[in-house]
């Protein structure tokens, strides 16, 4: 799978833009604060994608960076908010106000943004506060995790899957990563996985 696209952009609509990629144009969903941080119609940019599939539906979901991509990512972990809905979120405040937000339990201000009542809100609340990390060199107040989470972000995932909490799983894989070193290096990303996943069970355990 692509992780993003490279291209000319030849059109900026609310929500949308086109990227011409060697003669393809693609159509991608993006949030107001990408449409802003984007260069303008004309100029070259590189857009984060994530591809909505269902048996339904195809659509492509752009952003500026990595960690935009990342934050969208956990919007949809919350109960209730789908892609078009993080979408809303997103392009209603910018992710340095959304962290403060959460980490302040303002609910009010949760509360304004396009798409979300009081339940969505305490769900957000819920599921992401004390769960997204500021970047410090970021002026556009970007969202991202420790490198040792966003590279074991399936092993988190089937972890807090099996109903283990998610912050307590990056913290223990983040304690293991340097102990297992030796035992990862040469292996490839499958075996990687496995074995930090088996290990992070019996931690958690």
């Amino acid at each position: 799978m692509f992780n993003s696209l490279y291209g000319t952009i030849t059109a900026k609509l609310p929500q949308t833009i086109y990227l011409e990629t060697d003669g393809i144009e693609w159509d991608i969903a993006v949030p107001d604060t990408t449409l802003d941080t984007l260069p303008p119609v004309g100029e070259r940019a590189r857009v984060y994608t994530w591809l909505y599939h269902r048996e339904d539906a195809v659509k492509l979901f752009g952003f500026a960076t990595a960690a935009d991509r990342l934050l969208f990512l956990d919007l949809l972990k919350v109960d209730g908010v789908g892609a078009k809905g993080a979408l809303k979120i997103m392009s209603g405040i910018a992710p340095r106000q959304l962290v403060e937000a959460l980490d302040s339990e303002d609910l009010s201000q949760l509360e304004r943004l396009p798409g979300v009542g009081k339940k969505t809100a305490q769900k957000m609340m819920l599921t992401l506060k004390g769960k997204l990390a500021l970047s410090a060199d970021s002026g556009r107040g970007s969202v991202q995790r420790s490198p040792s989470a966003a590279k074991w972000q399936d092993v988190i995932t089937a972890l807090a899957d099996m109903g283990y909490d998610k912050k307590v799983c990056e913290e223990t894989i983040d304690r293991l990563e340097p102990i297992l070193a030796a035992e990862l290096d040469g292996k490839n990303k499958a075996t990687q996985e496995e074995l930090m996943f088996r290990r992070a069970i019996v931690e958690l355990a």
